[in-house]
C-alpha cells in the first residue's frame, strides 16, 4: 500500500532532492529510502511532478534505477532534463544511460562516511 501523498511525504522526497550536488543524480528509489519512504520509488515521481514551475528543488537530477531520464507524458521535459544534466557534466552513454557506479551521488552519514551507492540499487 503506497503512503498516503501528503504535505509532509513531498516536503521529505523535496528536501532530500534538493540535497542532491551539481554534477550527481540519484534514483527514484534511493530518493525514497532517504525520504524514510522506501518501497515507494513512484511517490518520488509524483512529487517531483507536483512541483511549480519556478521551484528550486533541482527535479533533473533524479533518474531511475537504469541510470535513464524516465520518459514523461509532455514531450519535451525528458530531453529538457538530459540538457540540464549534461550542462552539470553528466556524461550519457551510446544507449542514453548514466553510469550509476561512477555519478550517483553517496550522501554522507551522520558521521561523515559514505554509504555505499549498492544499498540503493
Amino acid at each position: 500500500m503506497a503512503p498516503p501523498r501528503t504535505h509532509g511525504s513531498y516536503a521529505r522526497i523535496h528536501a532530500v532532492v534538493r540535497r542532491i550536488p551539481r554534477g550527481w543524480v540519484a534514483t527514484y528509489g534511493q530518493v525514497a529510502v532517504l525520504a524514510g519512504l522506501a518501497g515507494h520509488a513512484r511517490q518520488v515521481g509524483y512529487a517531483l511532478h507536483a512541483l511549480a514551475a519556478d521551484s528550486n528543488v533541482p527535479w533533473q537530477r533524479v533518474v531511475n534505477a537504469r541510470g535513464e531520464v524516465s520518459p514523461r507524458r509532455m514531450p519535451g521535459w525528458d530531453g529538457l532534463q538530459r540538457v540540464l544534466l549534461e550542462r552539470e557534466g553528466i556524461v550519457f552513454d551510446a544507449r542514453g544511460r548514466i553510469d550509476l557506479d561512477r555519478q550517483r551521488w553517496r550522501p554522507r552519514t551522520r558521521a561523515g562516511e559514505r554509504l555505499p551507492a549498492r544499498r540503493f540499487a
